[in-house]
């Protein structure tokens, strides 16, 4: 490949990488919206996922054609995998957000490599090194401020609504990790597919289940909302950051990705009317410098084993 062609190829790659944040991050402001018009998370996600299923559907048999079938085993798997990182992960978050500010919620959720590094020192035994241990520290010390001044502002419920959040986060950590022992095996387009195909049929069963059909008749800008969110929020992003990898890794990928809180804070202010301030900006900094510090810290050490 000759020298331009790798520069368009990188460049493409950052591209489609800081598309993909910037459309994952407009997911907490398009729920935030749909909030102003009465419907519960219940009947959000249904929404979406409703709208989601035929992508991810698509997706799911595009990306399996020609491979083998999948055993019982497999199929047990994606199915557990499925429940964990975009069933009760997806549920938990949008319950989160009916009680805390869009901005709060990135943050939390940007805090994922620190449980995914927390599981897999639990599960597998690594060893956390005291520069993790400090990049972590600072990290959740920026949620500490973040949090602290928003619960002075919106008083106890605050703590429910990133509780929530934090549970949604370690939900898909847990995915994250479990999903590096089978992604080699099936793919990691198919396995997308197929794991959220499956949230999908879970969060339409849930709602069948616990609310009546009634609750569906919404206002019709919780229905536009919630295809936008389908679409260009959570199928979008998920084609955009794997088309990102394929052309610069997962490193840089998600380093491109720190854009993701910046991104929601700023539509925050802008489309919400969320407040900002010096407590919210040292927060973000902190939570974004801890992050950087601690992938920085891990692809050392992986380059350091090899």
């Amino acid at each position: 490949m000759s020298a331009a062609a790798t520069s368009s190829r990188h460049w493409h790659g950052l591209a489609l990488a800081a598309l993909g944040a910037f459309a994952f991050a407009g997911k907490a402001i398009i729920v935030k919206l749909a909030y102003r018009y009465g419907v519960d998370a219940v009947t959000l996600i249904m929404y979406r996922m409703l709208f989601s299923l035929p992508l991810f559907a698509l997706l799911a048999w595009w990306s399996g054609r020609g491979r083998p079938r999948l055993s019982a085993r497999d199929w047990g798997i994606v199915a557990g995998l499925g429940f964990s990182g975009y069933y009760l992960a997806s549920f938990l978050d949008f319950a989160g957000l009916q009680y805390i500010t869009a901005g709060l919620e990135r943050l939390i959720l940007y805090l994922n490599p620190t449980f995914v590094l927390a599981i897999a020192m639990l599960r597998f035994g690594h060893r956390v090194d005291a520069r993790q241990v400090a990049a972590m520290a600072l990290a959740y010390l920026g949620i500490v401020l973040v949090f602290g001044h928003e619960a002075t502002l919106a008083g106890s419920d605050v703590m429910l609504g990133a509780l929530l959040v934090f549970a949604s986060a370690v939900s898909y950590a847990i995915y994250l990790v479990a999903s590096g022992e089978v992604v080699a095996r099936i793919g990691s387009l198919r396995l997308t597919g197929l794991a959220t195909s499956i949230a999908c049929v879970l969060c339409l069963a849930q709602f069948v289940l616990v609310r009546p059909l009634a609750a569906a008749l919404v206002a019709p800008q919780v229905i536009w909302l919630s295809l936008l969110n389908a679409v260009l929020c959570t199928f979008v992003p998920v084609l955009f950051v794997m088309m990102a990898i394929e052309r610069i890794g997962a490193t840089l990928a998600a380093q491109t990705g720190m854009i993701g809180p910046l991104a929601t804070i700023g539509m925050g202010v802008l489309i919400l009317g969320e407040p900002f301030n010096g407590w919210i900006a040292a927060g973000t900094a902190l939570v974004i410098a801890g992050i950087w510090l601690l992938a920085r810290t891990g692809a050392a050490r992986r380059t350091a084993t090899r």
